[in-house]
């Protein structure tokens, strides 16, 4: 069998012309170096080289090796770089699970910089799941799932992001734009727009409606441009990460509503499988979403 170190030798050969030239490129000694180079011929039971005066020469057989060698040593070299690049993470497909709209919104503008700073990665997102993003997680359909709820399992481990706050969005001609914040009562006789999530998994019924017993008319709107323009067009109101929210502001007339005295607080989390956590690239886009935080 043709094995790598054969390659060299004849590379080394044809590169270096002499027999010491040769052993000194591949840190040989002259006698190993010839006894590696009898040892091959007599495998391959075909001479490779023969002398002429100081000089070596290639045999119609030798060329031959010599051709495959230039092919395979190069092809070689870049599988081990890339493998090794594979095994300390800084190569291969990250897949990003995103649960909730405004995620994706923060996701879109964080990818480039991520892209740039990992160039040999690659990114897939995954938004819209026929399970839930925690199950994606745990069935290896993604990699990471970014995530503004904590729900604890075994096995997947919670890195935060940044803090953010969740605002109600109306428009500047609303009778609520005045209020610097607002009661829960306040939105009774309110069009809450909503993205398609059951009420159950939005902040703004679990964390402070539905404890005070209130329970709005909504209607549900996927786009989130869409949803916005209603607003502006007091068609509605709806809620919003801060940071979002004041990026609409900037565009429309529209306006930033506290949700009670204190507001409703929530954190940007990168939910990760345990055994996956120490991976470079999950390590990169952590540091990186750690970096990029958006404040209300």
């Amino acid at each position: 069998m043709i094995e790598r170190s054969h390659l060299k030798i004849i590379q080394a050969l044809a590169d270096n012309g002499t027999l010491t030239a040769a052993a000194n490129a591949l840190f040989l000694t002259q006698p190993a170096l010839s006894h590696q180079i009898r040892y091959l011929e007599k495998k391959l039971e075909v001479s490779l080289w023969q002398r002429d005066g100081r000089q070596l020469r290639l045999t119609q057989a030798g060329e031959l090796l010599l051709q495959v060698a230039r092919q395979v040593l190069p092809a070689l070299e870049q599988t081990e770089k890339t493998l090794k690049a594979y095994g300390e993470g800084r190569m291969g497909v990250l897949r990003l699970g995103v649960e909730c709209h405004p995620c994706y919104e923060w996701l879109k503008g964080i990818l480039a910089e991520y892209l740039i700073a990992m160039p040999d990665m690659d990114v897939d997102i995954v938004n819209k799941f026929q399970f839930s993003g925690l199950e994606g997680l745990l069935n290896h359909h993604v990699d990471l799932l970014v995530t503004p709820d904590i729900v604890t399992t075994q096995g997947v481990v919670y890195e935060p992001l940044f803090d953010y706050e969740l605002v109600l969005l109306v428009a500047a001609s609303h009778s609520l734009a005045r209020h610097k914040f607002i009661t829960a009562e306040q939105l009774s006789d309110e069009k809450l727009l909503t993205f398609p999530v059951p009420h159950d998994r939005l902040d703004v019924f679990t964390q402070f409606l539905l404890p005070a017993g209130i329970n709005p008319k909504t209607k549900a709107i996927s786009s989130l441009d869409i949803m916005v323009q209603m607003v502006g067009l007091d068609r509605g109101v709806t809620v919003l990460p801060g940071w979002l929210a004041k990026e609409y502001c900037q565009k429309l007339p529209v306006k930033v509503v506290h949700l009670g005295r204190k507001g409703l607080a929530k954190t940007l989390f990168a939910a990760i499988r345990e055994s996956d956590a120490d991976i470079y690239y999950m390590q990169a886009f952590v540091k990186l979403g750690k970096q990029n935080k958006r404040r209300a």
